[in-house]
């Protein structure tokens, strides 16, 4: 892996995150409402699923990082390697949302908000038994954070993101891609595997309609 210190990485990671959840959001849209258009753009996005994004230049267009390059709105051009990064985050995450999407009548992608968590690690926490600690499906989110380079952790993350549509577990892919840039960088292992792991500990179920949460149960570490 490539050791470099991010250069004000925070701003980028965040448009990063916009641009992929624009992206998911209008193809997920899309899927649900069965336009052609959409529904054979996510049977080609998901043959890109665990590949590097220089890998399969037939998703090129779908994986449009072009607003990257924009600097309408006072944003400073992003460097060869924030570019860089910031492409590979955004095809592992657009990839792996079609996998989840796939035969799915409900949108898998789901913003992460304090009352209705859906970050990676609170997502898998959602398809065990309350209360209880599948170990070897933990044990799955360390071992993708653990992985050598991007694709790598697709591939990892590609296997979990399978368990999750059984499951009809939603995961929020805009933030899933700022984690994926932010994992690149030297440091950002460390960073985003903490951030799954609040997420993880995070989970408390979503409240039903009146307002109530499965009661609190001691976590795992």
């Amino acid at each position: 892996m490539t050791t470099v210190t991010a250069p004000a990485s925070l701003p980028v990671r965040r448009r990063v995150a916009e641009l992929t959840g624009r992206r998911v959001s209008a193809l997920q849209r899309g899927y649900l409402a069965d336009e052609p258009k959409a529904v054979a753009a996510v049977a080609r996005l998901r043959r890109g699923a665990g590949r590097a994004a220089g890998d399969v230049p037939d998703l090129w267009d779908l994986v449009d990082t072009g607003p990257l390059h924009d600097t309408d709105d006072g944003a400073r051009p992003l460097r060869e390697s924030e570019l860089a990064r910031a492409e590979g985050a955004v095809h592992v995450a657009l990839t792996l949302w079609a996998v989840h999407q796939q035969s799915r009548s409900t949108g898998m992608h789901r913003r992460d908000t304090r009352e209705a968590r859906r970050g990676l690690g609170a997502a898998i926490r959602s398809t065990m038994q309350h209360g209880e600690i599948d170990e070897p499906l933990r044990k799955r989110l360390v071992r993708a954070g653990t992985a050598p380079d991007l694709t790598s952790l697709a591939q990892r993350l590609r296997d979990i993101v399978t368990l999750l549509r059984t499951h009809g577990a939603e995961l929020d892919y805009a933030l899933l891609a700022g984690q994926l840039y932010a994992w690149q960088w030297h440091g950002g292992p460390a960073t985003v595997r903490a951030e799954w792991g609040r997420s993880f500990h995070a989970w408390r179920g979503d409240p039903t309609p009146d307002g109530q949460r499965p009661a609190d149960t001691p976590d795992a570490p």
